[in-house]
């Protein structure tokens, strides 16, 4: 292909701007996914030490190149154990955006307006109308709703329970004497699958000091997955949400009725 324009003794053609858009947006997308963690620093010292390989294979540099060259062969198995959280959620989020998630969507279309109708109302006015009562008493409480995944390896954590949402059952589990009140609650396939399960804490630097344990796990479920996460404070009753790893914080009824008809109709069926 003929050059569309030279720089120096560089030659430049439309593939070759096409292949660097691609590979800008690629990059860009895996430092939206660990910008925030302890991973960020790695991930520029290694995209660094790439760009000094490419400048040295580029000026002739032999020994330079090698050196560099045969750390980033050796880095590639390094990369994929730091980077293991980070892989998993960009793997999540291709997963969700690829066609054949929604031609998952659509199969399970007919089912879910039969679901959206006045059966999954009721399942949010109960999460919504638990949800705030606990939040006026000052309970603490972790409700995860998963999307893709049902969370079989947290549900394992926990004691499964199979029941259906109801504000008084919801209410009762996290009530501070129950023996079921600490750890989360999954909720799977519309009911409550689990309760009392362990959660991964998330380590972002960027979170608050003065967050809990309560939810530094909310948040982390959401950077191992793609559920959402309902977190209220057992200190001053107030509601947050985490999602893809980022915490949102005091939410009011109305914003929580919608977050919760969003997710209820996006979970695992």
């Amino acid at each position: 292909m003929q050059a569309a324009f030279k720089i120096g003794f560089l030659e430049i053609t439309p593939v070759d701007v096409v292949d660097v858009l691609l590979v800008a947006f690629i990059l860009f997308q895996l430092y939206r996914l660990v910008r925030g963690s302890l991973a960020i620093n790695i991930f520029i010292g290694l995209l660094m030490v790439y760009v000094l390989s490419l400048i040295a294979a580029a000026l002739e540099l032999t020994l330079m190149s090698d050196i560099l060259g045969a750390f980033i062969d050796v880095g590639v198995i390094a990369v994929i154990i730091v980077f293991q959280p980070e892989i998993r959620r960009f793997l999540l989020y291709v997963g969700r955006s690829s066609d054949f998630r929604k031609v998952r969507f659509w199969k399970a279309l007919s089912l879910r307006k039969i679901r959206t109708g006045e059966y999954n109302q009721k399942e949010v006015n109960a999460l919504t109308e638990a949800i705030m009562a606990l939040s006026e008493s000052k309970t603490g409480a972790l409700i995860v709703i998963p999307q893709t995944s049902q969370l079989g390896f947290y549900q394992n954590t926990g004691i499964h329970l199979n029941a259906l949402i109801t504000k008084d059952l919801i209410e009762s589990i996290f009530y501070k004497n129950s023996p079921l009140h600490d750890g989360a609650m999954i909720i799977s396939e519309h009911r409550i699958a689990a309760v009392k399960c362990i959660l991964p804490l998330s380590d972002n630097p960027d979170l608050p000091g003065k967050l809990g344990m309560r939810h530094r796990s909310g948040v982390g479920i959401t950077e191992q997955s793609d559920a959402t996460c309902i977190i209220i404070s057992e200190e001053n009753g107030e509601i947050s949400y985490a999602r893809e790893g980022k915490l949102y914080q005091q939410m009011q009824k109305e914003e929580i009725r919608k977050l919760l008809s969003r997710a209820l109709f996006h979970s695992v069926n």
